[in-house]
């Protein structure tokens, strides 16, 4: 079972998408193709937001996740926009049983909000073989409300410890932490030339978008809390009413790229 059975409607509804700035810095580092198709691996897809951000500078693109209702909303969201020109696939696999078509080689591959997920220095490996010879890996996310620091995320997460325990869920089981900075698992790797862009981005939230958010993570998808998520969802809303008289919730948060290149020889 993904550790997001059940997650889909919600991912595709709540999380928010990347940012223009994120997508203008992962097409730059991207090498150009004159003539030639400009491909792109995103793993861990989800609904497809990475790919949706990158139509347009991409037009040779290959989806993965292993959720297959992920896959079918970035189906119905993707297909739509595709411009003309441009090949989709969405393919249903985890990072480390994924096989390429034959002679398919990425241009970027992408991997957001999911490296955590993965057998990290395993799927690294794999990609020697996926990727072009001048081609890159970019691994980035931005911070969950798991471990933010504002004072009204803190509360929200206090909310969620109080009815699901201090250990941080993953579905049926807890999340295992890493302890190792990515950039330091991507220096060991075939793309060990590694360098870091931070992009800072502002939201404002209201409590029906923090619900929302909320069911489509890991660590507080709706069926965790059983008959208690009517409870638990008005814990919420009091706790929140403590942050704001008019139901806004700002947050400033910061998207951190890692892109790893094989080293020059």
């Amino acid at each position: 079972m993904s550790l997001f059975t059940g997650t889909a409607s919600y991912y595709r509804q709540f999380r928010p998408g990347i940012p223009e700035d994120v997508a203008e810095c992962l097409g730059q580092a991207a090498p150009s193709r004159t003539g030639g198709r400009r491909r792109l691996l995103d793993v861990g897809t989800g609904t497809g937001l990475v790919a949706e951000a990158l139509l347009g500078r991409f037009d040779d693109i290959i989806a993965i996740d292993n959720d297959a209702d992920m896959l079918v909303a970035a189906e119905s969201v993707l297909r739509s926009k595709l411009p003309e020109s441009t090949r989709l696939l969405l393919v249903e696999s985890t990072a480390e049983d994924f096989v390429p078509p034959v002679e398919w080689k990425a241009d970027l591959v992408t991997i957001c909000r999911a490296f955590h997920w993965l057998d990290q220095a395993a799927v690294l490996v794999l990609l020697e073989d996926q990727v072009a010879p001048d081609g890159v890996v970019a691994i980035f996310g931005d911070s969950s409300f798991w471990t933010a620091t504002s004072p009204w995320k803190e509360a929200v997460r206090d909310v969620i410890k109080s009815f699901l325990g201090e250990e941080r869920r993953a579905g049926s089981g807890t999340f295992q932490h890493h302890n190792r900075p990515y950039s330091e698992i991507m220096e060991e790797s075939p793309f060990g030339q590694v360098e870091e862009a931070r992009i800072p981005v502002h939201r404002t939230w209201t409590a029906e978008d923090i619900l929302g958010y909320l069911s489509s993570t890991s660590f507080a998808a709706p069926h965790l809390f059983g008959d208690r998520l009517p409870e638990f969802e008005t814990a919420v809303k009091e706790r929140l009413t403590d942050f704001s008289e008019d139901d806004t919730f700002p947050e400033e948060n910061e998207f951190l790229i890692r892109f790893g290149r094989r080293s020059r020889r």
